[in-house]
């Protein structure tokens, strides 16, 4: 069965494509629907450095942009989100079964290390190519007066501040994505891998929540400060170390 999983992906890149596609979408799907709380998460951490003001909960800061600046606020930055999330969604989980399985025609394994490091070089290469639309994602959710859309925004940035600035927090932003798609993924598989050998559960929605739970919270776990330093950087435009030391 594993000669033929090989063989599947070594001259089959439908399966890459597809998984290219189901990923993408399902996170650009996710990404429509939680962008208010994502609006709000930026806001709060950028409170932090000292952009907003005085600290607030996010209770404040939902009920401050709804009376400042309505309704339509929340939903900053959604053209950049549900493009990166298309783009970096479909490579962080489309690039990593097939890592997966380059390690195992390789090396002749799949144990808990390759997939954390087939994890971590998927998260790495899908934030490094999609890092340009996060800046501009985070820099739209901070400008609530501006009327620039997307792409007048991308030209004040690249005319003021240089090509260079649309990969401002790359640093950051790929340690977190290596370090959240790692952990989130190989917790997955090895989850899913111990629950289906060592229980009686079998394959279905009650164990999805079990093993997508356990997940989640290491991903949270591992990532909270990687996450606050990158996006006060693209928020700032500033650089990482700059953001880490004020903080």
């Amino acid at each position: 069965m594993k000669v033929e999983e090989k063989q599947i992906w070594a001259v089959s890149p439908s399966n890459a494509a597809y998984h290219f596609g189901t990923s993408g979408l399902s996170v650009a799907v996710a990404t429509g629907i939680t962008h208010p709380l994502d609006v709000l998460k930026v806001r709060l951490q950028m409170q932090l450095v000292g952009q907003r003001g005085p600290l607030n909960g996010m209770g404040q800061v939902f009920v401050q942009v709804l009376k400042n600046e309505g309704s339509r606020s929340l939903y900053l930055g959604m053209t950049p989100a549900l493009i990166r999330s298309v783009l970096y969604g479909g490579l962080r989980l489309g690039l990593y079964e097939p890592s997966k399985y380059a390690c195992d025609w390789a090396l002749g394994s799949t144990n808990i290390l390759v997939k954390v490091a087939s994890g971590g070089f998927a998260g790495a290469i899908a934030t490094a190519l999609t890092n340009p639309v996060e800046v501009l994602k985070v820099r739209l959710q901070m400008n609530p007066t501006s009327t620039r859309g997307p792409i007048d925004e991308l030209r004040r940035i690249t005319s003021k501040e240089g090509i260079k600035a649309l990969w401002k927090g790359v640093g950051p932003a790929t340690a977190r994505a290596a370090t959240l798609t790692a952990s989130q993924l190989a917790t997955y598989d090895e989850t899913k891998r111990i629950l289906t050998r060592w229980t009686s559960l079998e394959e279905g929605l009650y164990l999805h929540l079990l093993y997508t739970t356990t997940m989640n919270s290491v991903r949270e776990y591992g990532c909270g400060h990687s996450e606050y330093i990158y996006n006060s950087s693209h928020g700032h435009g500033k650089n990482p170390t700059h953001v880490a030391t004020r903080i």
